[in-house]
């Protein structure tokens, strides 16, 4: 009986893996809140810019943040991409600088990320697989920069602290800080109903 109970919790855990509305609803949220602050801190690309070297690359992880924030709290195939499309969304409705292609960028970065969550089959959710995730969503935003023609010109040590500084931005903030933020809304128990249960809670339930 246990063992029919324990198989009968991993497909359920197995099904809730799937995005319900109310997922959507969640990730919809944090995007809106992202969009929001994207707008906010466009300006601070330019902030960073004078101190030259591209220093500016370093604010660059902003940007990333809801795709790999929303599959922290929410940890659901899918969430990533939503996430990080729709706030980019909301900040290219808001007036962002970069008009349209904030789309595809936002598109291109919530990809990058969600790879890189599903080559860990949607299971891992440390601070070192969201640091990996944001790395994919900087990679997506540079395949758009080459595209774009932003950074085509540069020599190849210009292309390595560029490219460094920002991947150096991104695994701080769309890494580890977004890692940081989703631990301190878990502390809050906000985040558990929220989430697939697990073998372990279905263990404790049938310990009870």
């Amino acid at each position: 009986m246990a063992q029919a109970g324990q198989g009968q919790g991993d497909r359920q855990g197995t099904r809730a893996r799937g995005l319900k509305l109310a997922d959507i609803l969640v990730a919809l949220v944090i995007a809106v809140v992202f969009g929001i602050i994207y707008k906010i801190w466009g300006p601070m690309y330019d902030v960073f810019k004078p101190l030259g070297l591209h220093a500016e690359q370093l604010s660059y992880g902003m940007w990333f943040l809801a795709g790999t924030f929303a599959f922290l709290v929410l940890r659901k195939p899918g969430v990533a991409v939503l996430a990080e499309v729709a706030a980019a969304s909301i900040s290219a409705l808001l007036g962002s600088e970069w008009g349209v292609a904030t789309l595809w960028y936002g598109l291109l970065q919530g990809l990058g990320a969600e790879l890189v969550f599903a080559a860990f089959l949607y299971r891992n959710s440390s601070v070192w697989v969201a640091s990996l995730a944001a790395i994919g969503a900087a990679a997506g935003s540079l395949v758009l920069d080459f595209g774009y023609g932003y950074i085509d010109q540069l020599t190849a040590w210009n292309y390595t602290l560029f490219i460094g500084l920002r991947l150096i931005g991104s695994i701080a903030i769309a890494g580890i800080f977004a890692y940081s933020l989703a631990k301190a809304l878990e502390l809050t128990g906000a985040t558990k109903p929220l989430r697939p249960a697990s073998r372990q809670d279905y263990d404790a339930l049938h310990r009870s």
